[in-house]
């Protein structure tokens, strides 16, 4: 039996901590959010690569990376359920150790199927586990005050870290191979295990303390009804037919699809060899990739103080139209070298990679609830199909046009839409859909 480091109760210390548990288990969560990033910060670099040692096309390559964006984002609400029966420690550890298997097992991989179940299953069921559904159930079950600036530092992690990593791999690849970047992500998964282990707590009566921010006298969420021999499963699925009778699921799930589309799939899977094909070296565009995920770190912390402040519908609908503006001038920006256009491009799309978390995020709470967390995961789900869809038609477009114009154009315009669509949602809690 293994022992657990379960901090004392308050009333067994004769001073208050200074630091509420609830910031440390936030760290902990953006440092597992971290460790799983780093494996979706390698496809873009290890493309081309892969293409050069196996001979797969492009289009065979991603279709591996769409699987897994598209796991990604249907396992995050059963995993949601998962966290409420289990608890957020043992799904997260067991996330972090499939992330761990799938990437470290590539090195022995001999044939196309295995990149699929690889990199796209085992790797996709693991990230999955810690996607964005997990930030928003750390959220709800810790905190009552900040809520929308948390929501952003986390989310922010999840999005800079992938990006941040890849200059770091990029280097690893040109210096020694692809099999070393596929252990240098296992090895990165695995190091977060013992600090989750050690401190993620499910709930905060679990340590003696209430959410921060809630009074003293704070009584816990009644533990969702029973869903039957189902377990998990059958909540996750109960919560998304409850949800999918309102307005508002189906225009969330609407522009989170074109989020995913217009950033996992097409500028996180393909900027790299994007700007490769205009003779920019790889590391060059990797670190620009990296710029991103700075300038992430701020704009979506950022965001998540808006969501405090201001109406999310409003939010979305500005940050859409503003990143289908800068989709729209990327093709005649890429060149050999970088130039200042290209920094500008890179800081504006930046501020603006995941900024539309939180306030989606705050809008699931608002109008879902309690079931909030599940919701917002199949809403996420919509983002990794939209991700996964994106990710191989950008890489076929490349195979058969020769260049990757056409779906920066498509990715612009269906960023109007979405902003149209944000703005489209009621400001009141939503109601079942006409029939």
């Amino acid at each position: 039996m293994t022992s657990e480091l379960v901090p004392p109760h308050p009333a067994e210390t004769s001073t208050p901590p200074r630091l509420h548990y609830a910031w440390l288990v936030a760290a902990i969560a953006f440092l597992a959010l971290v460790g799983a990033a780093s494996f979706r910060a390698a496809p873009s670099i290890l493309i081309d690569p892969l293409h050069e040692d196996f001979g797969w096309s492009r289009a065979a390559i991603s279709s591996a990376v769409s699987i897994n964006l598209v796991l990604y984002g249907l396992t995050s609400p059963f995993a949601a359920a998962l966290m409420e029966k289990f608890g957020m420690r043992k799904v997260v550890t067991a996330a972090l150790l499939l992330v761990a298997a799938g990437s470290g097992l590539t090195v022995f991989m001999t044939a196309q199927w295995q990149l699929v179940l690889l990199w796209g299953v085992l790797v996709g069921l693991g990230t999955g586990s810690m996607a964005l559904a997990f930030v928003a159930t750390v959220v709800d079950r810790w905190f009552v005050a900040r809520r929308g600036l948390v929501t952003g530092i986390l989310t922010a992690g999840s999005a800079a870290g992938q990006l941040v990593f890849l200059p770091i791999l990029a280097m690893i690849s040109e210096h020694y191979s692809w099999q070393v970047v596929a252990l240098t992500v296992a090895v990165s998964a695995l190091a977060v295990v013992p600090l989750v282990l050690l401190f993620l707590r499910n709930k905060p009566s679990d340590v003696g303390t209430v959410p921060y921010g809630a009074a003293p006298d704070h009584a816990e969420p009644a533990p969702p009804p029973p869903s039957g021999r189902g377990g998990a499963a059958t909540r996750a699925l109960s919560v998304l037919v409850g949800a999918a009778r309102t307005r508002v699921f189906w225009l969330l799930a609407g522009t989170f699809a074109i989020c995913g589309a217009s950033t996992n799939g097409l500028v996180g899977t393909h900027f790299v060899p994007a700007a490769h094909d205009h003779g920019m070296p790889t590391t060059a565009a990797a670190s620009l990739l990296a710029v991103i995920g700075i300038f992430d770190v701020v704009g979506t912390v950022a965001s998540g103080w808006f969501t405090d402040r201001f109406d999310a519908r409003k939010l979305l609908g500005t940050y859409y139209l503003l990143r289908g503006i800068s989709l729209v001038f990327l093709p005649i920006l890429f060149a050999a070298t970088v130039h200042p256009p290209m920094i500008a491009f890179v800081i504006f799309y930046g501020l603006d990679w995941v900024a539309t978390v939180p306030p989606t995020v705050a809008l699931c709470r608002k109008h879902f609830g309690a079931d909030a967390p599940i919701v917002f995961g199949w809403v996420l789900a919509s983002h990794q199909i939209g991700a996964g869809l994106v990710a191989f038609l950008a890489g076929l477009v490349r195979d058969h046009v020769g260049g990757y114009d056409a779906a920066f154009y498509v990715a612009g315009g269906l960023c109007a839409i979405a902003a149209a669509m944000s703005l489209a949602i009621r400001g009141r809690t939503a109601e079942p859909a006409a029939v």
